[in-house]
């Protein structure tokens, strides 16, 4: 009986311990609910939460005729695995050209490296820049040119705070194509 009891306070411990801590590796953002998006992506297909939001698979052959882009996409997207290639010096005139905005995917250094010829990835650092992005963004509009930075909610890299940047920058790529961003 003395077993009973005491395995029986033990499980209840262990629920109230594990049942009343917070997750503080998540936080749960809002969806992007504007307009359907066509993003074309070099790299794997990301997984969103965001049913409206359409990804193509491109080519860096495909990014060279940067001409076509704006009337395809209305951003590309660039995956880790593709920063050192995304970094060559014949796509600083397609980032800088297009018309489309570019977010590279684990970029922890800058979108610098890509705008700016002869500047590589592998070798860029810049002391004022937060590595702890794990996207950043650029577009040039001919006129000016804007970047943003998106980071992981606590710098967890896990599903739901990947969901959630790529929520925040339909949201981003919504504004541009609107005309709206600042």
């Amino acid at each position: 009986m003395r077993n009973i009891i005491l395995n029986s306070l033990i499980i209840l411990i262990f629920i109230f311990v594990t049942g009343c801590t917070s997750n503080a590796d998540t936080v749960d953002t809002p969806l992007y609910s504007g307009k359907s998006l066509f993003i074309g992506v070099v790299g794997e297909v990301p997984k969103i939460r965001e049913e409206h939001v359409h990804f193509t698979s491109i080519s860096f052959e495909e990014l060279e005729d940067y001409s076509k882009l704006s009337s395809n996409y209305d951003a590309v997207v660039i995956t880790k695995e593709h920063l050192k290639e995304a970094d060559d010096n014949k796509y600083v005139k397609v980032y800088t050209n297009a018309g489309v905005p570019f977010f590279f995917i684990g970029a922890t250094k800058s979108f610098m490296p890509f705008v700016l010829e002869d500047v590589s990835y592998e070798h860029y650092s810049l002391t004022n820049f937060n590595n702890d992005m794990y996207v950043t963004g650029y577009f040039h509009n001919g006129e000016k040119f804007r970047s943003w930075e998106y980071g992981l909610y606590n710098g967890k890299v896990n599903e739901p705070n990947i969901k959630n940047v790529y929520s925040g920058m339909f949201t981003t790529i919504e504004s541009i194509k609107n005309g709206t961003y600042e």
